[in-house]
């Protein structure tokens, strides 16, 4: 985040921040030419960066009431999809165009944050976390006009030791929501441990468009043999899909494959790995150390319309990742019927797979349990596998998270403001300031 020290004296962050009166919440939405009219108990919802995802969620969101998507990035350094667009039926505004917010001056982040919520002066705010300045700086409008906001997270306690002061500052902000979105069981133990109660704690933040995987994968399979050739892709295969960092483990996925050809032998599927990254020419190197060259498919990065045909002709899926909030790739991949092997650092691991019926979970650390996970799952019955990972993914659809946002709004609305202090103020103060 940028170092540029702020302005105390700008109204968003000043040393109390001021309540206003709560303002009127129907909404006349300006700019882009989209004559909505008036409309009462609009709901932002705020993402750093529109991916297909967002895109999915944000469109079933509009079925239900009025969304305002705020969208913080144009452009972003983590992913390099191509840019979203279509027909929206919610309302779209950027803020910065030019580029990664992420890389702006704090202040101008604020400033552009509060200005395009005054503008459009939303009945809620549904944020994306606790720390970044954009989350942060839609908090601060919310609580300088007392307006509710919804806590979006998919943080959990799963594999993390975190020091007792964090936790504590975390509280601390925690506490200034009015309801909160997780992402699943676990996500939502996190969100009470840290004091929002129960009652408005809803799941389903993170789902991706299950009727685009599975018709589009589904559509690749009907043309299997001309893709394949096309893809260089084998009859038989795992396939995993990440960036190429430390926290997704795929030197030990590399290990644990190369251990598990040489036990199946000539029966041994294939590996495609799909991604870019920092330690691309590591994991050449790997590939070649381990005679792996001529068995291991390396891809690169995949854009959205792509991912159908690899996830529709693959047989199975798996994500070997050391720390990993949610996966949606694990969404993707069930969307489009296949079993999974999902390590168990991974936060979606509890809510979508059930060991036995869609695939298996496993010790990321552990390479012999992931290499027997591989053969044990290649001599399972894949069809049955891949029909459970679709009932089980049915649940987390956009549909899912059009109701549940639309429960977490109506009980923030329903909630007593938060109370905010003095110590609140200089506490997002100095967070915004890191």
């Amino acid at each position: 985040m940028h170092t540029t020290a702020l302005n105390l004296h700008d109204h968003a962050l000043a040393t109390e921040i001021e309540p206003v009166h709560p303002a009127d919440h129907s909404v006349s939405f300006l700019g882009d030419g989209m004559d909505v009219g008036h409309r009462k108990a609009t709901v932002c919802v705020l993402f750093h960066r529109f991916g297909p995802y967002h895109w999915a969620r944000l469109q079933a969101a509009a079925s239900r009431q009025p969304v305002l998507g705020l969208e913080l990035s144009a452009d972003s350094n983590e992913y390099a999809w191509d840019k979203v667009g279509g027909r929206a039926d919610f309302h779209h505004v950027t803020l910065f165009d030019e580029g990664d917010s992420r890389r702006v001056p704090t202040p101008e982040v604020v400033r552009r944050v509060h200005q395009a919520l005054d503008k459009n002066r939303p009945a809620v705010v549904t944020i994306p976390g606790w720390s970044e300045n954009g989350a942060l700086a839609a908090l601060t409008w919310c609580l300088k006009t007392r307006t509710p906001a919804v806590l979006m997270s998919d943080s959990s306690a799963l594999g993390q030791k975190r020091p007792a002061w964090k936790e504590a500052v975390k509280r601390r902000v925690v506490r200034l929501f009015s309801a909160g979105l997780a992402a699943g069981a676990p996500q939502a133990d996190y969100l009470e441990s840290l004091g929002l109660p129960r009652e408005r704690i809803f799941t389903g933040c993170d789902v991706v468009d299950n009727g685009y995987f599975g018709q589009k994968s589904e559509a690749a399979r009907c043309d299997a043999a001309r893709l394949r050739h096309s893809l260089g892709l084998a009859n038989r295969y795992f396939l995993g899909i990440s960036r190429f960092i430390e926290e997704k483990n795929l030197p030990n996925l590399l290990d644990a494959y190369a251990q598990y050809r040489r036990t199946a032998g000539a029966t041994a599927w294939k590996l495609v790995l799909a991604g870019d990254g920092p330690l691309k020419a590591r994991l050449v190197a790997q590939r070649a150390r381990l005679g792996l060259t001529e068995h291991l498919l390396l891809p690169g990065f995949l854009q959205y319309p792509d991912l159908p045909s690899y996830y529709g002709l693959a047989s199975a899926f798996v994500l070997p990742s050391l720390s990993e909030t949610w996966g949606l790739v694990v969404n993707e991949a069930m969307a489009a019927g296949l079993p999974v092997l999902v390590s168990n650092r991974c936060g979606c691991h509890s809510d979508l797979v059930v060991d036995g019926q869609n695939g298996f979970t496993f010790d990321p650390l552990d390479v012999d349990a992931l290499s027997n996970r591989m053969l044990h799952l290649t001599r399972s019955d894949l069809p049955a596998m891949g029909q459970a990972s679709r009932r089980l993914i049915a649940r987390w659809s956009p549909d899912a998270f059009a109701i549940n946002l639309q429960q977490a709004v109506t009980s923030a609305r329903s909630a007593p403001p938060p109370r905010f202090s003095a110590l609140d103020s200089l506490l997002l103060q100095t967070l915004l300031k890191r």
